[in-house]
């Protein structure tokens, strides 16, 4: 297991920092438009990131947790007219990715982003990131109208029908995001598929591949339940699976449909028997922060992202 980030660094003092705070390997896309990330553009991206010690492990392909109207290939999500021609786009940049010695790629299959509520404060007045179903509009309409859940299985199958066999044949692991969080059937207009268990295992079941798996949110995981003790044993059986590509060791305060983001020293979910279950199971890909609270002084992101990982880097040690 690895230390790892997705934190984008503003420039190379931040790499340094990533550095000298531990982090071994890091998921950071190449500057520039992700159609002009050719199999040179990316070695030399790679390379730039080895230069300060650190590994490149993974990059974005163009499916982020945004809005279907903010997406970079709406077409996937809506079954447009330019679905095909953009899956081609991705499976040209995953290849690319292989021959540039990138070994692992994440995504989302989104339509509505990441729905919250007003933010809370925290722990010393930080500012949290906040889910309350009963102060949400739990009325208003989606990006699409209605769409039938049946309707994004055979998207998400026809999507996966074209990369995985792409990404198997070039050896790149494929992390795809849970839906954050779990909403009610029918909220914008969708049922998020992959806000359940059930609709995760359903999801690593189709296309089989041992490339095919998941961007492993713990966070996320934790806001799709009632009991948030049932995270071990439900990481235990992805893990022996060997469908988690990628965790995100991000801890909340609550349970499904309320619940607020707060550090991970101060939540409820049990991070050391997360790590023993990643351990006994030979997990060995990158462990990150996800979302952090925002916290004051000169540079709160960056202050609050190395609290996450002194905290991650001690559980490695310890666990």
């Amino acid at each position: 297991m690895k230390l790892g980030t997705q934190l984008p660094a503003r420039d190379d003092d931040d790499f340094r920092v990533m550095k000298q705070l531990g982090v071994e390997t890091i998921c950071a896309d190449p500057e520039g438009v992700w159609t002009d990330w050719s199999r040179d553009a990316l070695i030399r991206h790679r390379e730039h990131v080895e230069s300060f010690g650190l590994t490149l492990d993974m990059i974005e392909l163009p499916l982020p947790s945004v809005p279907l109207e903010k997406a970079l290939c709406p077409d996937v999500l809506s079954a447009g007219p330019d679905r095909d021609r953009q899956i081609d786009g991705i499976c040209r940049l995953i290849v690319a990715c292989a021959e540039a010695g990138i070994p692992a790629v994440k995504y989302n299959f989104n339509y509505i982003g990441i729905p919250r509520s007003p933010v809370e404060l925290g722990r010393g007045g930080a500012r949290c990131s906040t889910f309350r179903w009963d102060l949400m509009d739990q009325n208003e309409p989606g990006p699409l109208g209605e769409l039938e859940e049946d309707d994004i299985w055979d998207r998400v199958d026809h999507f996966l029908g074209r990369i995985v066999p792409v990404a198997e044949a070039a050896g790149v692991r494929l992390a795809c995001h849970p839906h954050d969080p779990y909403t009610p059937p029918g909220y914008k207009g969708v049922t998020r598929i992959l806000g359940t268990v059930a609709g995760m295992e359903k999801f690593v079941s189709m296309h089989e591949s041992p490339v095919h798996g998941l961007n492993f949110c713990i966070g996320t995981l934790a806001e799709m339940l009632d009991d948030v003790s049932e995270v071990p044993d439900i990481t235990r059986r992805f893990a022996e699976r060997g469908k988690i590509n990628n965790i995100h060791l991000r801890n909340i305060r609550g349970r499904k449909l309320s619940f607020m983001e707060v550090f991970p020293d101060e939540g409820d979910i049990d991070f050391p028997a997360v790590i023993k279950v990643l351990r006994d199971t030979n997990y060995e890909h990158m462990i990150m922060p996800d979302h952090a609270p925002t916290i004051d002084g000169r540079d709160p992101e960056g202050l609050a992202f190395a609290f996450c990982y002194g905290y991650i880097a001690a559980l490695l040690k310890v666990s």
